[in-house]
């Protein structure tokens, strides 16, 4: 079950969908109870109908038992205890995300799927100590169950695009069936007064049939039957039409005195029509009475909710994550370690699985957020609490599994965002840069992987992260090197932006390596710095080789 939720900052959570997605009246009208209650409709259209996008704001509706008697430790615990939660969710089409995410929380000591006709059940075994309540608020939190989807209401009007909000959609939607409604009565109003034009023609025929009769008799041609009518009684060529096509049978008083009787009903229908056409509160009675015969037709029960902040259950406060130093190591293969200080200087080397090696290390928080980077160019965010501790001597946590990360896909960098001031420069195999604010990577809600990361039209070699301008070394398999400065890289918002050529390379090249210009071992720098790029850079001389380096230790 969907729940809307708006808070009293103005911060309004649509969940309505079905209410917006187009002008066909039965979706305007299914969500039941929105059109009724005018009062509310008013009040959130004012809070809202400027804003131009909107968050939905799903959460699943749980139903908490405790299992019986005869299950493992539950019958000697109390609500503080542990023991078993069944919970029983309503299908999200995301069981298997679910299962996958919730093994990651540590207060749950296992989990069972007991799924049957009656439709999915999870059984839950908590750790001793733990608190259900603030389990399932942690669950909603890193789980499914509950998420919150932007929608931004990029909508034609009159064939050209236009971005806008709740309330500028009703009022489109309101003109548009108001100029329909307006539109079928005038049709009817012209349809009756053709009618009644008619009906005056004849009412001047019943003061004389014979005459009439007469007239069509000793006329010669049939052309001039319509001409003669039109003179004889003084009426127009509409109304002379209808009285010759009228049937022999119906020239009779009778017929024609109901037929004049109609007159005055058709009047009183013709003035009460233009009446419609002059009071716009009389096209929008006509709107709701057809709205309401529309739900009474097609209403289905609701799916969403609305509830207001103060209506909320409220949620348990999170406890907060002791924080206290640690030491972070990232392997090649993807293992990840935190180990206290002390730990490390009670531990001997460290150990990899075999063809591993260490490619990052820190010494950071407990409470540090971790940006970690993907080959399928993706950012998975996380934090080192969620990391247990651990020793030198064991391999660490397998980030691809710990994360949930796509099949096939590997971490290749680590980033410590900090408060995301800084920026993260990504080097491609072309010489092509592009440096990307890191505050680009920040986000507002708990989102857990971010797509797009970094441009995937070229092989990534190496990424750097800036917390301030400084000079870094470019290095070819020519073998070649260039100098730069990052100050002439200009940072981006857009995550995957393409960048800019910093070095020009030949095509049966391409770069290898990005080093600290402080730690590429070059010598005679001049010769390798520019001022401008794209550059080409020069031929490394033997002494500002690597090789030559290591000759010289």
């Amino acid at each position: 079950m969907l729940r809307i939720a708006r808070s009293e900052a103005q911060h309004f959570y649509f969940a309505g969908i079905e209410l917006i997605a187009g002008a066909d009246d039965h979706e305007l009208v299914s969500g039941e109870g929105l059109l009724d209650d005018r009062r509310l409709l008013h009040q959130s259209f004012n809070n809202v109908g400027h804003m131009h996008a909107l968050d939905v704001f799903m959460r699943v509706e749980l139903g908490f038992a405790r299992l019986p008697d005869g299950h493992a430790g539950l019958a000697q615990n109390n609500r503080f205890g542990g023991g078993d939660v069944l919970v029983e969710v309503s299908a999200c089409g995301e069981e298997e995300n679910l299962v996958t995410a919730a093994k990651k929380v540590k207060e749950i000591g296992d989990m069972r799927d007991e799924t049957d006709l009656s439709g999915l059940k999870l059984a839950i075994d908590l750790k001793r100590g733990v608190d259900p309540d603030k389990l399932m608020a942690k669950l909603y939190r890193l789980t499914p169950l509950q998420d919150t989807v932007s929608c931004n209401f990029n909508i034609l009007i009159a064939g050209m695009p236009r971005v806008l909000g709740v309330g500028g959609i009703l009022e489109e939607w309101t003109a548009w069936r108001t100029d329909c409604v307006k539109r079928r009565v005038y049709f009817i109003l012209n349809k009756k007064k053709e009618k009644l034009h008619l009906l005056q023609g004849l009412k001047r025929i019943l003061l004389d049939i014979d005459r009439a009769i007469q007239i069509i008799r000793e006329t010669e041609e049939e052309a001039e039957v319509i001409p003669n009518l039109m003179i004889g009684f003084g009426i127009d060529q509409v109304q002379a039409e209808y009285v010759a096509e009228i049937k022999l049978r119906n020239i009779n008083k009778e017929y024609i005195l109901k037929r004049v009787a109609e007159t005055s009903a058709l009047q009183d229908e013709i003035e009460d029509l233009e009446d419609t056409l002059a009071k716009p509160g009389r096209i929008r009675k006509i709107i709701i009475n057809e709205l309401e015969d529309v739900k009474k037709k097609y209403a289905m029960p609701r799916r969403t909710e609305i509830v207001y902040s103060h209506e909320m259950p409220e949620e348990p406060d999170e406890e907060p994550a002791e924080d206290y130093p640690v030491h972070l190591f990232l392997s090649r293969e993807g293992y990840f370690k935190k180990i206290t200080p002390q730990s490390l200087r009670m531990s001997g080397e460290q150990k990899f699985k075999e063809g591993d090696s260490l490619r990052q290390y820190f010494e950071a928080a407990n409470s540090t957020e971790l940006l970690l980077f993907t080959d399928k160019c993706q950012v998975y965010k996380s934090r080192a609490s969620e990391f247990g501790e651990t020793k030198a001597s064991a391999l660490g946590d397998y980030l691809p599994a710990k994360l949930g990360m796509d099949a096939g896909e590997n971490v290749i960098w680590l980033c410590l965002p900090g408060d995301y001031s800084g920026s993260v420069v990504f080097f491609f195999e072309n010489g092509r840069a592009a440096r990307v604010a890191l505050s680009a990577y920040a986000t507002v809600s708990n989102r857990r992987k971010l797509t797009g990361a970094y441009c995937d039209k070229f092989p990534l070699v190496c990424t750097v992260h800036l917390t301030e301008d400084t000079e870094l070394a470019l290095e070819t398999n020519e073998p070649r090197a260039l100098l730069v400065h990052t100050a002439l890289l200009s940072p981006k918002t857009t995550r995957s932006t393409q960048g800019v050529q910093v070095m020009n390379i030949k095509p049966k090249y391409r770069l290898e390596k990005v080093l600290p210009a402080v730690e590429c071992g070059i010598v005679n720098g001049a010769r390798y710095r520019t001022r401008t790029i794209p550059a080409a850079g020069a031929l490394l001389k033997p002494e500002d080789s690597e090789e030559k380096q290591l000759e010289l230790l």
